[in-house]
């Protein structure tokens, strides 16, 4: 089938050996659009204007949230239509290994190591803006990480379609339940990825090269295939992401303990996210002021995490600084551009700041009960920072 432009027709019958295994001009054009930084003036008015409001909401708290390429201004006329009753606000970007700024304060999420247990974990570091000329051994760590982390999309798109990876494809498939047409086919559009970031590779910016590349290019093949048949088409690459994850190296990761000293060093506060993916960085007691106790991909254990955190807490486990409780949205904001169709429905539904579980009855029972709320941890947490 001829892939050259919009408005081809719906293709239910896939002819494998009719697909172009040369990079053409709708790939061209995908691609560009995929990675280039613009927004158009639809994108801009979905991003400042959102759908849900919350005018009840007094405080925000946000200290996990991407903003993915997504203009800070767009995103400051956001928060201001969904609270815009708000008192007090504590918000800080997390980025994913790049430090960035919002008012007076910066923040990233860390990819780092933790030895004891032989996993990947995450550090959310957040830190006065004025302290940023001093966390220059931290930026060349965060510079490190950053690409090595940006490598595992070559090893990904490697997995789907080089021959010397078919193992990891077999494995893979066997999960989803693919059969060898979805492998097929998706082998052949990686290759065709691969040479476009190839091709491409001095006009890409660096944080466009993500996993998610991946999924954001074969969702734009839903122009010329049947929906259905995409949607099988990324669970399967989803196993291939899944198995290319669990054998990734980890050796050229600093440890978490590296990074909390960094960090510590010129007065940052750190913070774990993800407490159901990374239990073992939490009974490692590194010097930390907060666990995030609910997250959108975390919520089973929060009131366990909660009664956890506040026992530790009166039984003067951390005597010089008490465990701060925190609640992640993790939103990333680049969902918000992407056309209905193509949208991860819960991903689309994050809020920077929108936090239920603080308005919980259950969960807001305890918290009430030891003197906890957005407006304390925020309060604390600034006093901490500085």
């Amino acid at each position: 089938m001829e892939q050259l432009k919009a408005g081809a027709r719906i293709c239910t019958e896939i002819d494998i050996e009719s697909i172009p295994r040369e990079v053409t001009d709708w790939d061209i054009e995908t691609f560009l659009a995929l990675t280039c930084a613009g927004i158009t003036p639809e994108q801009r008015d979905a991003v400042r204007n959102p759908v849900a409001r919350f005018p009840r909401q007094e405080y925000v708290l946000a200290v996990h949230w991407h903003p993915e390429h997504v203009p800070m201004d767009m995103i400051s006329d956001r928060i201001n239509a969904m609270y815009p009753n708000r008192r007090d606000e504590l918000i800080i970007p997390t980025q994913h290994n790049q430090i960035l700024t919002w008012g007076d304060y910066a923040g990233v999420e860390v990819d780092c190591y933790s030895h004891g247990f032989n996993r990947k974990v995450q550090l959310l570091i957040h830190m006065r803006a004025d302290k940023m000329e001093r966390a220059g051994v931290l930026s060349n760590m965060l510079m490190h990480t950053f690409k090595y982390r940006s490598s595992q999309l070559f090893e990904y798109l490697d997995a789907l379609c080089e021959p010397e990876w078919a193992e990891r494809r077999q494995a893979a498939a066997a999960v989803a339940g693919s059969d060898e047409h979805i492998v097929d086919f998706t082998s052949i559009h990686a290759c065709r990825l691969k040479a476009l970031l190839t091709q491409n590779e001095t006009r890409t910016p660096q944080d466009a090269i993500k996993n998610k590349l991946v999924r954001n290019y074969l969702d734009c093949l839903r122009e010329f295939y049947d929906a259905r048949f995409i949607n099988k088409v990324q669970v399967y690459a989803k196993a291939v992401k899944e198995v290319v994850k669990e054998n990734f190296s980890l050796a050229y990761f600093y440890r978490a303990s590296e990074v909390v000293e960094e960090a510590r060093s010129i007065g940052a506060g750190v913070v774990i996210p993800h407490p159901e993916q990374f239990w073992p960085i939490l009974l490692r007691n590194y010097d930390v002021d907060g666990i995030e106790v609910w997250n959108p991909q975390s919520q089973q254990y929060t009131e366990f995490l909660i009664n956890v955190v506040l026992d530790q807490n009166r039984r003067g486990y951390h005597k010089d600084r008490p465990m701060l409780i925190f609640m992640g949205d993790d939103c990333h904001m680049s969902e918000k551009l992407k056309r209905p169709e193509e949208q991860d429905k819960e991903k689309v539904s994050r809020e920077i700041g929108l936090q239920p579980a603080w308005d919980d009855l259950g969960i807001a029972k305890g918290l009430i009960m030891s003197g906890v709320s957005r407006k304390t941890v925020m309060d604390e947490y600034r006093a901490r920072l500085g």
